[in-house]
């Protein structure tokens, strides 16, 4: 993730903001007092609230460092109108030879979910389709194989 620009929408930087102020104020305070509690029950070497607290404090202070670094180096979208796909753009592809159509957001990778639509510029799709014009085809390699799309409306 170092060194790698996150591209996120106004909304996602917030909410993620949000919970970085979650972790921080509440979180903390959290895990500090199960830790506490944890100690207080005696032998350490043997306690499973105790390693279980710490490894609590190791993922939230991950988690915070995460969000930290991602924050810093995040560059807020806006959805792009244009004729080229661009990260914010909705696109419309069309899987050749099947006559399915199918419409994307392309967003960064934080963001990233199949179920709502959003797919991370970093997916093999995502990368293909990225500055194509409406009408261009693209071939992506995917798990399954050499898929051929055409991209059939840009918004």
């Amino acid at each position: 993730m170092a060194d790698q620009t996150e591209y996120l929408t106004k909304e996602k930087f917030e909410e993620l903001s949000r919970e970085l102020i979650h972790l921080k104020t509440v979180k903390r305070k959290e895990v500090a007092e199960s830790l506490e509690y944890s100690k207080s029950l005696g032998d350490l070497s043997e306690n499973a609230e105790y390693h279980e607290a710490r490894e609590m404090q190791a993922n939230v202070e991950d988690r915070i460092m995460k969000l930290e670094t991602m924050l810093k180096s995040s560059t807020i979208v806006s959805e792009q109108k244009g004729d080229r796909a661009l990260i914010g753009s909705s696109v419309t592809i069309e899987k050749e030879g099947s006559g399915t159509k199918t419409k994307y957001k392309l967003v960064g990778s934080e963001e990233a979910s199949i179920k709502l639509g959003k797919l991370s510029i970093h997916s093999p799709i995502g990368k293909a389709i990225l500055g194509k014009k409406k009408g261009e085809t693209v071939t992506v390699t995917v798990p399954g194989g050499v898929v051929k799309y055409k991209v059939t409306d840009i918004e």
